[in-house]
């Protein structure tokens, strides 16, 4: 009879030559199991997604309590639903005021999608400004805004209307005009390995956006839901969106996203045509009630107050002559080496040691570290180690 691994080899879809082939079983808090025993400290959360660790208690009761109501009834936007609801008005306690309509999908490349289709029919207008190295998904419309070539182009032609500038350049901002619909662009630069701009920058873009009649679209998929210490990414910036975008963290482990933008925004969804924008499965009931569970945690159990800290100790506990730089805001870091020829057997090393970690997409010299906000110091301790005994060794 084949293996798992066999079978995982033979039956689904494979994404790369050579994937980690790792056989978990469970998962609890920052630590995960393989079908060995062996247990491994997720450093990078399922990629951003276990803001709250692994089986969160009160994740796990909120999707048992929704199971036993109702799973789907009806797609979304036509029946009153609940845990949609109560899930759409703490998203808004969070937020600026302008940002008061939530339209809920399942995922960061849904969110982005929806963000698109919403900025070009609000303002009638067609191009779109992206960064370079902007990772925003790897569906059509998504992956015309990414900002890497090699990612994109065996898959043209993409939408047309989308140019790319750099990221952090207030003399680029130019390129957005009067012909703009929207600027979407990451708070922090996820897949280009944490990379950031300074308050000045976004209070240009902001300036630029308003004078232009330019929809600022933010994509917090990966930044947002605690990850750099405040609730949303931009809150540390002083500026305010047009439209939200959410997914990843903001699920506690179960597959949901959501864009955000004001009533005013959001109704053109509404006519002509009716059905503006449609999904069967957007904020499915389970999803939504693990979601609303997820931001309650962050807030009851202030997991953001020590953010900061546990960000300072993995700086002072990462120190190596091979370590050239680290980068990092709040617990979505990129520890950064000469090469990826350097980074790979060191990575691969450590989750040989026990700690699972990877690389950027667009910086394959950096290592990623985005542990579940629950990490204490003592397993930030326990897991640097590793990492620098990973580094000696690999």
């Amino acid at each position: 009879m084949p293996s798992q691994r066999q079978l995982f080899l033979n039956h689904l879809a494979q994404t790369s030559e050579a994937p980690l082939m790792l056989e978990m079983t469970s998962a609890e808090g920052i630590y995960m199991t393989d079908v060995n025993g062996k247990k491994y400290i997720d450093l990078i959360s399922g990629i951003g997604v276990s803001n709250v660790g692994h089986r969160h208690p009160k994740v796990v009761q909120s999707i048992k309590d929704q199971v036993d109501k109702h799973l789907h009834v009806m797609v979304y936007g036509e029946f009153v639903q609940s845990p949609q609801v109560k899930l759409a008005e703490a998203l808004t306690k969070t937020l600026p005021e302008n940002l008061n309509s939530v339209y809920l999908v399942n995922s960061g490349s849904e969110a982005v999608e929806g963000a698109m289709k919403l900025s070009k029919r609000f303002t009638g207008r067609s191009q779109i400004i992206a960064c370079h190295d902007a990772y925003h998904g790897s569906s059509h419309g998504a992956l015309s805004l990414t900002g890497s070539e090699s990612f994109k182009r065996n898959y043209r032609p993409l939408l047309p209307g989308i140019s790319h500038i750099q990221f952090g350049d207030n003399d680029a901002l130019s390129m957005i005009t009067n012909e703009t619909a929207a600027f979407v662009v990451e708070t922090v630069q996820g897949e280009a390995g944490v990379q950031q701009a300074d308050v000045e920058y976004w209070k240009a873009v902001r300036k630029r956006c308003t004078e232009t009649g330019t929809l600022l679209v933010l994509d917090e998929i990966q930044c947002g839901f605690g990850r750099t210490g405040k609730f949303w990414a931009f809150e540390h910036y002083k500026i305010k969106p047009d439209v939200l975008v959410s997914a990843k963290g903001m699920g506690g482990g179960m597959p949901i996203g959501c864009f955000i933008s004001s009533k005013e925004i959001m109704h053109v969804f509404t006519n002509n045509p009716v059905l503006g924008h449609i999904s069967t499965f957007g904020g499915h009931p389970v999803s939504s009630a693990a979601s609303l569970a997820t931001l309650n945690v962050i807030q009851e159990e202030h997991l953001l107050n020590d953010v900061s800290e546990k960000e300072q100790l993995f700086h002072l506990e990462l120190k190596h002559p091979k370590i050239k730089a680290i980068r990092s805001k709040g617990l979505m870091m990129a520890v950064e080496f000469d090469s990826y020829e350097v980074l790979k057997p060191i990575i691969d090393k450590a989750i040989e040691l026990g700690v699972v970690t990877d690389w950027f997409l667009f910086n394959d010299r950096s290592m990623r570290i985005a542990p579940p906000l629950i990490i204490t110091e003592e397993e930030i301790k326990k897991a640097c180690k590793i990492i620098l005994q990973a580094i000696d060794e690999g």
